[in-house]
């Protein structure tokens, strides 16, 4: 059976109060254990009553019973490996070997040391301090080095005093010269509140080690997601651009074997227009020697008789609109372009799915803040719709709330990381969507503008969706928008949720304080424009 101690680890049986093995071990309703002694003194030295690693707090102080189970493990663990064992020597903290000042010759190890003598002594050198009336008086401590440094430079007498006004280690002359009017206290006195003090800075210490080690682990795990992301990105773009590349050699190959078909048609065309034309050529050449011959005759019956076969016109073709083409691939460029374009929106198609699919994980909750809203809007109890209600409320008029645009913000502000959220807009004709600066002015009219800390798309007269850039740029959506912010990157992007593609991004954005989500319903029209802007969860 393996032994205790190949089971077992110091940091198993640790009091993160002393640090040492558990003695008497309680449990708090959180689920820490502690010394019952160390947690008790830590609450009696604290005005709130909380777990001194998790910082819960407690309305009352619990009541505390030991842990049986642990108390018995520690105690197993105590006898199998002491603590001091599973410590490294290297960082085990050494006290010096102190010889005894009285030997001769081979000098003993020392048993204390007398800050009236300024010695230390062994136990046969210590016998007259535990016998002689006088020197039992003698102030004896655990034997120390550098006795000197204890006694007062000035007076030469034990620092048996702590000044707390001046926070320094004094004596008794001291205490009534130079100290008679300071806050002066012994050591022992003073000693407990700041072995306390230290107590709590351990605590603090190990949680913050406790913390940052949890912040280590949570970088790496975002190094490790990121190189998945990175690795996903890779492979979604190698295989978008093999299928472009594979669609261009395919549409190139096509391309050239349409253009290399109507150049052997057009060849083929060419020479039988030439052999036509040579064959034409040569009985007119015959006929022109004939006409030669019989111009030159003085026989006056033989040119009568053979002038009507000469003259009359042979049967040739009229070849002045009979041409080959050389511009052989007219259109045929373009239907490649517009077959490539196919594809490539095809590829677009699935890489905005599966971005959005990505995306769609940073989704928070959003609620609409009542504090920010127009006056006009009517906000429902959960906080998830808003619309004109056409009535100004009687609402206080505090900082943050729009006066005059008919605006309201989400309550969550994002300083950091990704978050993405969707809001229907089914059945209205005029809406704002976006994130804007926690610091915008919301009182009077307001430009939507990047540089005045909006980012928005937006939707008018019905039909008219817009992304409010400089300049603005025309869009087209469906019923449902979905909103992602990058704040690293600088990036606001849109989303149209049902068609699954990406609508608008604004991208290059310098973000230095809080981003909080923007509505605004517009107003009511009369019953036209009085659909709700509904925040809707998430469907991954």
């Amino acid at each position: 059976m393996a032994s205790c101690s190949s089971l077992l680890s110091e940091d198993q049986f640790q009091c993160s109060i002393c640090l040492d093995v558990f003695t008497d071990p309680v449990t708090t309703s959180c689920g820490h254990n502690f010394c019952k002694a160390c947690i008790t003194k830590y609450w009696d030295n604290s005005d709130l009553c909380q777990c001194p690693m998790c910082k819960m707090t407690f309305d009352k102080r619990p009541n505390l019973y030991v842990n049986t189970f642990i108390s018995e493990m520690a105690a197993q663990f105590r006898k199998s490996e002491p603590l001091k064992a599973t410590i490294s020597p290297d960082l085990r903290p050494t006290k010096p070997e102190v010889s005894c000042d009285i030997c001769t010759g081979t000098k003993l190890k020392a048993l204390k040391s007398c800050l009236v003598c300024l010695a230390s002594y062994c136990e046969t050198h210590l016998e007259p301090h535990q016998r002689v009336a006088a020197w039992k008086k003698h102030k004896l401590i655990d034997p120390v080095e550098n006795l000197e440094d204890r006694m007062c430079q000035k007076h030469e007498r034990p620092l048996e005093l702590f000044c707390r006004t001046d926070q320094t280690c004094v004596c008794l002359i001291c205490m009534r010269t130079d100290h008679k009017t300071h806050d002066t206290v012994t050591l022992e006195d003073e000693y407990r509140p700041k072995k306390d003090d230290l107590v709590k800075m351990m605590t603090e210490m190990n949680q913050m080690m406790e913390e940052r080690s949890r912040k280590v682990q949570e970088i790496k795990l975002s190094v490790e997601t990121s190189k998945r992301d990175a690795e996903r990105e890779i492979s979604d773009s190698v295989q978008v651009c093999t299928a472009l590349v594979r669609s261009i050699e395919r549409s190139q190959a096509e391309l050239i074997e349409v253009i290399e078909e109507k150049q052997k048609a057009a060849k083929k065309q060419a020479e039988g227009l030439i052999q036509d034309l040579e064959q034409e050529i040569t009985e007119l050449k015959k006929r022109s020697t004939e006409l030669e011959h019989l111009s030159h005759t003085e026989d006056h019956l033989h040119l009568l008789q053979s002038f009507p076969s000469l003259s009359t016109p042979s049967l040739t073709k009229d070849w002045s609109e009979i041409s080959v083409h050389s511009d052989l691939s007219v259109g045929a460029v373009r239907r490649a372009v517009s077959q490539l374009e196919e594809t490539l929106n095809k590829e677009m198609e699935k890489l905005s799915d599966t971005e959005l699919k990505r995306i769609q994980q940073y989704a928070v909750d959003v609620t609409l803040d009542p504090d920010t809203a127009h006056p006009d809007l009517i906000l429902s109890e959960d906080g998830k719709q808003v619309r004109d209600g056409d009535i100004e409320q009687d609402l206080p008029d505090n900082p943050e709330r729009f006066d005059y645009c008919s605006c309201v913000l989400g309550k969550q502000g994002f300083s950091s990381g990704r978050f993405y959220y969707e809001v229907q807009v089914q059945g209205k004709t005029e809406w704002d969507l976006g994130v804007a600066r926690g610091s915008i002015n919301r009182k009077g009219e307001i430009p939507l503008s990047p540089e005045d800390g909006y980012w928005t798309v937006v939707l008018r007269n019905g039909d008219q969706y817009e992304a409010l850039a400089d300049p603005s740029v025309l869009l087209s959506l469906r019923q449902k928008v979905g909103v992602f912010v990058d704040y690293e990157e600088g990036l606001v992007s849109f989303y149209d949720v049902e068609a699954r593609s990406h609508i608008y991004s604004f991208t290059g954005c310098t973000f230095t304080e809080k981003l909080y989500p923007v509505f605004s319903p517009y107003l009511n029209d009369e019953g036209d424009n009085s659909a709700p802007l509904i925040i809707t969860p998430v469907t991954h």
